[in-house]
C-alpha cells in the first residue's frame, strides 16, 4: 500500500505541473485585459500602467510569467490582481465552503445512488425499476442551473427554507449546535441541486453491478443452500456491488467542484466556484491560476482516497 501511495503522489505531482502550464496559457490566452480600470483607459496614464505591468510580471513573455506565479504560489507571495491580497488566503477562506458543500453532495449522490440502485435491481424488470430507471434519466438530463433557478423562484417568499448565503443573517445562536445546524441547513438546497446528477449515475452504476453479481455462481450456490433471499441479496451480493459506487466517487468529484461554479453564483454561496467566476470576470490571473491548481489537487486526492477504499472493499485488488 504504501508503495503504491508514493507512485501515485508522483504521477499526481507530474500532472499537477502539466495542469498548471495548460491552465495558466488557456487563461492569459483568453482576450480581455486584467488592468482593473481598462487597457484602453484615457485617464490613466503610461507610468501607471508601466509599474502595474512591472508589478504583477505582465511585462514579460508569458513563459518567465508562469514561472513568477508558480513561484510566488508556493512561496505563499503569490498576490490578486484585483485587490493585491494574497491569493492562498481568499482561497482559504472559500475553500472550508465549498468543501462542505460538495461533502454535502457527494454524501447525497452515494447514499441515494445507492439506496436507487438496490431498489431497481431487487425489481429488476418490473415496475418499479422501470420507475427508478425513467427517474434517473430524468435527472442525469437535467441541466443544474435550470433546476436551481426554478428552486429559487418557487421558494423565493417561503421563509422556511433558506436559498440565499451560509448563514441566517441577524440571528444571534447561543451554542455551536445552532451554528452547525443552521450552516447545514443552508447547505443542503444547493448540495441537493449538486447531487440530482451524481444520484441518477450511481444508482445507475449500483443498478447493473448488482443485477450482474446477482448472476454469479456463489450467489446460486447461496440460495441452494437455503439461505434467506435478503441475506443472499444484502449480506453476499451486496457487498461486490458497491465498487462502482467507490469509484464513481473519483468520476464525481471533478463534476462536482465544476458543476458548484454556477450553483454557488445561483446561491449566493460564497464558494470557491464564486470565487473563480469573479476571477474570471476580472480577468484576475493569479487568482485563477492558484484556484485551478487547488480544484486539481483535491481531484487527485480524491481519486487517491477512492482506489484505497476500492482496495478495502475488494481484497482482490492488488495494489502493490
Amino acid at each position: 500500500m504504501a508503495a503504491f501511495i508514493i507512485r501515485r503522489l508522483l504521477v499526481s505531482a507530474v500532472l499537477l505541473f502539466f495542469i498548471s502550464i495548460i491552465s495558466f496559457f488557456i487563461i492569459t490566452l483568453t482576450p480581455g485585459s486584467p488592468y482593473p480600470w481598462g487597457e484602453l483607459n484615457p485617464k490613466v496614464s503610461e507610468e501607471v500602467k508601466r509599474v502595474f505591468r512591472e508589478k504583477f510580471h505582465l511585462d514579460r513573455p508569458l513563459h518567465e510569467q508562469y514561472a513568477f506565479i508558480m513561484r510566488d504560489l508556493f512561496t505563499g507571495n503569490l498576490r490578486s490582481i484585483k485587490d493585491e491580497r494574497p491569493v492562498l488566503e481568499k482561497i482559504a477562506e472559500r475553500l472550508p465552503a465549498t468543501l462542505l458543500l460538495n461533502i454535502g453532495a457527494l454524501a447525497l449522490s452515494l447514499s441515494f445512488g445507492l439506496m436507487l440502485g438496490i431498489y431497481g435491481a431487487r425489481h429488476a424488470g418490473r415496475p418499479p425499476d422501470v420507475i427508478t430507471s425513467v427517474i434517473a434519466f430524468i435527472f442525469i438530463a437535467l441541466p443544474g442551473f435550470w433546476v436551481s433557478y426554478l428552486v429559487a423562484i418557487a421558494l423565493v417568499d417561503w421563509a422556511a427554507v433558506p436559498i440565499l448565503g451560509t448563514h441566517t443573517i441577524g440571528v444571534a445562536f447561543t451554542n455551536g449546535a445552532q451554528v452547525f445546524l443552521d450552516r447545514w441547513w443552508h447547505v443542503m438546497m444547493p448540495a441537493s441541486i449538486l447531487a440530482i446528477g451524481g444520484i441518477a449515475v450511481q444508482s445507475r452504476f449500483v443498478r447493473a453491478s448488482m443485477i450482474e453479481t446477482l448472476r454469479e455462481d456463489y450467489i446460486r450456490t447461496a440460495r441452494a443452500k437455503g439461505l434467506d433471499e435478503n441475506a443472499v441479496f444484502y449480506r453476499h451480493a451486496l457487498r461486490n456491488s458497491i465498487r462502482p459506487l467507490i469509484t464513481g466517487i473519483g468520476m464525481l468529484l471533478p463534476a462536482l467542484i465544476s458543476g458548484a461554479v454556477i450553483i454557488e453564483n445561483i446561491f449566493a454561496y460564497p464558494g470557491m466556484g464564486r470565487l473563480g467566476y469573479e476571477a474570471v470576470l476580472e480577468r484576475d490571473y493569479p487568482t485563477l491560476v492558484a484556484l485551478n491548481f487547488v480544484t486539481a489537487a483535491l481531484v487527485l486526492v480524491g481519486n487517491l482516497i477512492a482506489d484505497m477504499l476500492y482496495a478495502v472493499v475488494d481484497p482482490r485488488v492488488r495494489l502493490e
